[in-house]
């Protein structure tokens, strides 16, 4: 029985020797393989690094030249030369001899009126316009005035000879005739055109006092 158990020993030994040198020999066939495969890995990381890096400064610079030179370019130019067409056209001033005075005179105002011959306004006043206030506006003196402020206004215009229309049934209707003479215009002739209803409308009661 002895014999029997110095024979197995042995046996039973080798078999469990054999794969332990297998193992040791698959070991280092693994390890470099391994170690290769992080190695690309690796470079493929630094290598994307730096590029994704280098972008970002070209893309950036790249804005701002792009950007720079647009902003002269979109100053509003135009806009000083757009201020010079508002001006106002220049008054043309006319070479008439001889026009038309209306001469409306009412119990409240004057108002003088000179114009050419076909109906052009070349120049009005008025007593308001003269600085008249209140009752003050429908006296001979205010009608005066307001004569002498119509003729500077059209002495440019060489206007001579005037015929005369006559409205209303104020005090300054007279003075304003005769301030038109006095102030160097020759009356042709005086017409009166005051509206006269002729049965129309109802007259309004007389004030009593």
């Amino acid at each position: 029985m002895e014999e029997e158990t110095v024979n197995t020993a042995p046996a039973a030994t080798e078999p469990a020797n054999e794969p332990k040198v297998e193992k040791a020999e698959e070991a280092p066939a693994t390890e470099p393989a391994a170690e290769q495969s992080e190695k690309p890995a690796e470079k493929s990381a630094e290598a994307d690094k730096p590029a994704s890096a280098d972008k970002k400064p070209v893309d950036i610079m790249a804005a701002l030249e792009s950007s720079e030179p647009s902003k002269p370019v979109s100053r509003p130019v135009q806009s000083k030369k757009s201020g010079k067409g508002r001006r106002g056209k220049k008054a043309v001033v006319k070479n008439v001899s001889s026009g038309k005075a209306f001469i409306q005179a009412t119990y409240n105002n004057t108002i003088v009126t000179l114009t050419d011959l076909n109906g052009n306004v070349l120049g009005w006043s008025s007593a308001g316009v003269c600085g008249f206030r209140g009752p003050k506006k429908s006296t001979p003196y205010a009608a005066g005035v307001i004569v002498k402020d119509v003729c500077d206004k059209v002495r440019e215009t060489g206007l001579r000879e005037v015929s005369v229309f006559v409205r209303g049934i104020g005090s300054g209707r007279e003075a304003a005739v005769r301030a038109l003479h006095a102030n160097g215009l020759n009356v042709a002739q005086i017409k009166d055109v005051t509206p006269i209803p002729h049965n129309g409308c109802r007259a309004p009661k007389p004030r009593r006092i």
